[in-house]
């Protein structure tokens, strides 16, 4: 019963997660983007292409849409039906707020006669709403799912799988409106969206390695299981000077976990000897899976 509550709990906080992120995307490339006549990468840049060259009759939030659809059928035997499952979610999730915030805003800037700050604060919004979708299991649908299969199959970023297509989108805006420093504007959302994207999609992966030294280390491990749900390894040691036998505590965990284990360890022991250090990746049950 609690595997079935647990399973339910994460499936709706996946999908709130999907949803306040494409609410971010949305109102971020309406309100600073598009309203600024600026292209960005990925399928939403191709639909700006569309809307701009159609003199504004054909909508980015329709054009998105019919797009997509033809995008999700070719990726249903890459991802899978249940990744499909969310990416539908997200895809008609960003259409409607396309669509809302189109209709709300009726096109007009929300900074008028600053697009440079426009682009750097649409950027970030769209950046976090990318990497809130992303962080719930999900995707916008587009180049997103490009990104994703490849983030599957290879150990490399989404948003630097996303990069090489986006150079191309952005550049292809200069037959549109022969103007470089909307290129140069749409280079620079490119980099800051998804430098933002990576940082949220990861922010929360950073991981730590704790080596604690302590006469109590039994104390601490039991307790480090029980209150943080967390296993470590304790290991045999020798003092270098004393030539005493000591115990080592060894623990993996997130670096937002860091404060916790500093005060449990203080807890039990004020005088614990303690090692923490940034650690590359950790891959295994509890951390990210495993990829070969």
């Amino acid at each position: 019963m609690k595997l079935v509550n647990n399973k339910i709990y994460f499936a709706v906080q996946d999908y709130l997660m999907i949803l306040l992120g494409t609410l971010l995307y949305g109102f971020g490339f309406n309100a600073f983007i598009l309203s600024n006549e600026i292209v960005t990468g990925g399928v939403s840049g191709i639909c700006a292409l569309i809307f701009f060259a159609s003199n504004e009759l054909i909508p980015v939030s329709v054009s998105y849409f019919i797009i997509n659809v033809i995008l999700l059928l070719v990726a249903l035997k890459l991802l899978g039906f249940k990744f499909l499952i969310k990416t539908i979610f997200g895809v008609l999730s960003l259409s409607a707020s396309l669509s809302f915030f189109e209709w709300f805003l009726k096109g007009q800037p929300l900074l008028p006669n600053e697009p440079f700050m426009s682009i750097i604060i649409g950027a970030f919004l769209c950046g976090s709403g990318l990497g809130l979708v992303f962080s719930g299991n999900g995707s916008t649908g587009g180049t997103d799912i490009i990104g994703a299969v490849i983030n599957k199959y290879k150990n490399i970023s989404i948003g630097r799988a996303m990069l090489f297509c986006d150079f191309f989108i952005i550049g292809s805006s200069f037959f549109l409106f022969h103007d470089v420093e909307k290129i140069v504007f749409g280079f620079v959302e490119m980099f800051i969206s998804n430098y933002v994207l990576d940082m949220v999609l990861n922010g929360n992966r950073q991981s730590v390695q704790f080596l604690i030294f302590s006469q109590k280390y039994d104390e601490i491990a039991q307790r480090i299981i029980k209150d943080l749900d967390r296993s470590c390894t304790i290991l045999d040691g020798t003092g270098g000077y004393s030539r005493k036998p000591v115990k080592v505590v060894v623990l993996l965990a997130r670096k937002t976990e860091s404060n916790a284990i500093f005060r449990l360890v203080k807890q039990i022991d004020n005088q614990a000897f303690i090692s923490q250090a940034n650690v590359r990746g950790v891959y295994g049950e509890g951390f990210d899976q495993i990829k070969t």
